[in-house]
């Protein structure tokens, strides 16, 4: 099989191994304390259960939360998926890598299973060597920064955002005063982080109403969106202008096992300040020409990494500016969120004809916390609502319906942007229908 698809499990149906919580790991900052460690282990797990979409067709998945087998009959029946074989609840408080290592025969019996195995990224568990040294490298933003300003000259329609590297809070608090003294708006990094959590947009009244640089640190390391200490990245900001619409781009591609770079496509991201949300992706959903002067340039990124011996997937993020050129702001060297999304649109063009537009929504707030079974009824109520919409319902992350602040993750696919903003509407008025619902019952 050619393309991406071929680079990726050569068409197979594969095994997926939601190991978030393990690439995480390894960019977690000394100073982190066991709670902090634990809390974001629980958090990564949740986000694993987008392990159904690895690839566009599992034949086995292993997960460290426990999920309702219900679930994935509902994706099996929608997807046209084989039989899948699922092991499941496997690492509540560690990470996957320390399960299976205590689990000899179920790591055999995936060794030994004959399909393509995949993971949310590398890591030491599955060898040391030139790959997981290019992810340590590049998933620095500072590291990827170089990369992109080495780039750009050779890329019209690409602009690199200024960026500073400051080691301490000390010092990274004097100069986020005197950048908001000349009315900079600053965006503040730490070199690793995921999903926006480690990056904060501070802008000048932000930090005179914390009362200063030092004290606006302080409160942001205390609420954990930054590292208690380590190097500190202060990054131009880019004014979207008109642009907003189009504000957060991806771009996604493949490098192959012969490191060849396989492009697979473009998407526009939903960013709430700076934590990522979801995505769409689809053909039309990013205007030709950002489509690709991103695809151009995301490629040149590709070829770096393969000469550094980097094997598959990754990907390009965006923000556009006031003149609609794109500014390259990280490379993930793994997995993401808007791969799933690929993935479900390469399998549900496969299936059941092309033109699929595919819309991820990471947690969309439920007005109570539903058990497994009351939140699998709630969304196979909605599932032929969306239908009547020309609109496929497939849940994605069913697992933080009980959490504190009850959510689920999901993907809707349709044939256009209205349906799936028409869908997406229904679903939030649902969900938001669940907390007068309880209230009356009382």
């Amino acid at each position: 099989m050619d393309g991406w698809v071929g680079a990726w499990t050569a068409g197979r149906a594969a095994v997926h191994i939601g190991n978030v919580a393990d690439f995480n790991a390894q960019f977690f900052v000394p100073g982190m304390d066991a709670a902090q460690r634990a809390r974001r282990l629980r958090q990564a797990h949740h986000y694993a259960c987008l392990a159904v979409g690895y690839s566009p067709e599992p034949a086995v998945l292993v997960l460290p939360v426990e999920v309702d087998r219900a679930w994935i009959d509902w994706l099996a029946r929608e997807l046209a998926w084989g039989p899948v074989e699922v092991h499941d609840g496997l690492a509540v408080d560690r990470t996957l890598a320390e399960a299976l290592a205590a689990r000899p025969a179920l790591a055999a019996r995936i060794a030994d299973c004959g399909h393509p195995v995949v993971s949310w990224g590398r890591t030491a568990a599955q060898g040391e060597g030139p790959e997981l040294a290019a992810v340590h490298r590049y998933e620095s933003k500072a590291a990827a920064h170089a990369l992109f300003a080495a780039l750009a000259p050779d890329h019209p329609g690409i602009t690199v955002p200024q960026q500073e590297r400051v080691d301490g809070r000390r010092r990274a608090a004097r100069r986020l005063t005197l950048r908001a003294a000349r009315g900079r708006t600053t965006v503040l990094k730490s070199p690793h982080g995921v999903g926006g959590y480690g990056t904060v947009v501070v802008e000048p009244a932000d930090l005179f109403a914390a009362g200063g640089g030092g004290a606006l640190l302080r409160r942001l390391v205390g609420s954990e969106v930054l590292p208690p200490d380590g190097e500190l990245l202060l990054e131009e900001f880019v004014d979207p202008g008109p642009s907003a619409r189009l504000r957060d781009l991806t771009y996604d591609a493949v490098i192959g096992p012969d490191g060849t770079v396989h492009p697979v496509g473009a998407g526009v991201m939903e960013v709430a300040g700076t934590h990522y949300q979801g995505v769409t992706v689809g053909p039309g959903v990013v205007p030709r020409a950002a489509e690709e002067t991103a695809r151009r340039f995301t490629l040149a990124v590709g070829e770096r990494l393969a000469a550094e011996g980097y094997r598959g997937w990754y990907d390009v993020d965006f923000v556009t500016d006031r003149q609609r050129r794109l500014a390259p702001t990280e490379t993930n060297l793994r997995l993401t969120g808007p791969s799933v999304a690929f993935m479900l649109r390469e399998r549900l063009d496969r299936v059941r004809g092309p033109g699929h537009l595919v819309r991820t929504v990471d947690a969309l707030p439920l007005g109570a916390r539903l058990a497994p079974e009351a939140l699998h009824d709630h969304l196979d109520r909605l599932r032929p609502r969306c239908a009547r919409l020309g609109v496929v319902l497939l849940p994605l992350i069913p697992t933080t319906g009980h959490a504190p602040e009850p959510a689920v993750g999901l993907a809707l696919a349709g044939p256009d942007a209205e349906a799936l903003d028409a869908a997406q509407a229904l679903v939030e008025a649902a969900n938001h229908a669940l907390t007068g619902m309880f209230e009356a019952l009382r």
